[in-house]
């Protein structure tokens, strides 16, 4: 009894001592920042002195009555979307070919991986050389068939799946990483049993494969589902969210209609409709698919 009672009183003065300083630095630097962003959101403000010309949801209204914003919430469904169906899917494969421990799959598994280690920024400068219609290297493999090569970043109509490329390429690696290190807590005696049996590799992979890599799974949905919402260092440096505002994302609409506008009180709003949808996101999908891991 008496041990117990110490190791309560150990936890509480660990708490005690730690819990304070993370309370200040949450309260510091997420908690106030939000607070004065919901506060900004109800005036027309351009950044200096106090805001004083309080205009009420007048900036939500605005908010979604704008085009570019619409488009913004299309482009970040259509890359969660191709996220989910093929950057998950393409890091679960290659996961499987590479979590053997056998003679050069570390070898793979860092090649796929150093696209994620890349910076973004550095990442969507090496893309735009690639896409360039003049110089880049697709222009010149166009050249090679006799063909006119395309501005893809220029075109409205398809500079958006040029950016879903890159997407794919950056992240899928750290997903196939998470899986790999999720595949190898799977006893292997359990696939050598389902061999003896007679099971197909489908089976295998339907029936031991997916259920014991559940919680992994849920875990890396819930990382693509968060980083496409907040995508926005991949995309400045390839169009900066044009032509015609077509590859928008909401952080980049938040950044080209309200912090290069010198509109504080717009970007503001746009802030808290991200925030809003992140955390109702965030607790929705733990509540739901995450209660158990």
């Amino acid at each position: 009894m008496r041990a117990s009672s110490a190791a309560i009183g150990g936890t509480s003065a660990m708490v005690l001592l730690f819990l304070p300083p993370a309370l200040f630095l949450f309260t510091l630097f997420v908690a106030l920042p939000m607070g004065e962003a919901a506060w900004y959101s109800f005036y027309s403000w351009n950044g200096y002195g106090a805001p004083t010309d309080f205009v009420g949801w007048r900036n939500f209204e605005l908010l979604f009555a704008n085009r570019a914003f619409r488009i913004a919430l299309t482009n970040n469904f259509l890359i969660i979307v191709v996220s989910l169906a093929i950057q998950l899917p393409l890091a679960l494969g290659m996961a499987i070919l590479l979590a053997d421990r056998v003679r050069g799959t570390a070898t793979f598994r860092l090649i796929f991986f150093l696209p994620y280690i890349l910076a973004e920024v550095a990442a969507g400068l090496i893309w735009r050389f690639v896409y360039d219609g003049e110089y880049g290297l697709l222009a010149k493999l166009w050249e090679l068939f006799g063909a006119t090569p395309p501005h893809v970043l220029a075109e409205p109509d398809i500079a958006i799946y040029a950016i879903m490329v890159v997407v794919v390429w950056k992240y899928f690696g750290f997903h196939m990483m998470l899986y790999i290190a999720g595949l190898q807590q799977i006893d292997r005696s359990l696939y050598e049993a389902a061999h003896i049996d007679g099971a197909t590799g489908w089976q295998i992979f339907r029936r031991i494969t997916v259920p014991l890599l559940g919680s992994t799974i849920r875990l890396s949905v819930f990382f693509a589902i968060l980083g496409s919402i907040q995508l926005f260092d991949l995309i400045m440096p390839l169009t900066k969210g044009g032509p015609s505002d077509s590859t928008q994302t909401m952080v980049t609409y938040l950044y080209s209609y309200g912090v290069t506008r010198m509109r504080i009180g717009f970007g503001s709003a746009v802030g808290v409709v991200l925030f809003l949808i992140c955390v109702v996101f965030a607790f929705g999908y733990k509540r739901v698919l995450m209660r158990h891991d």
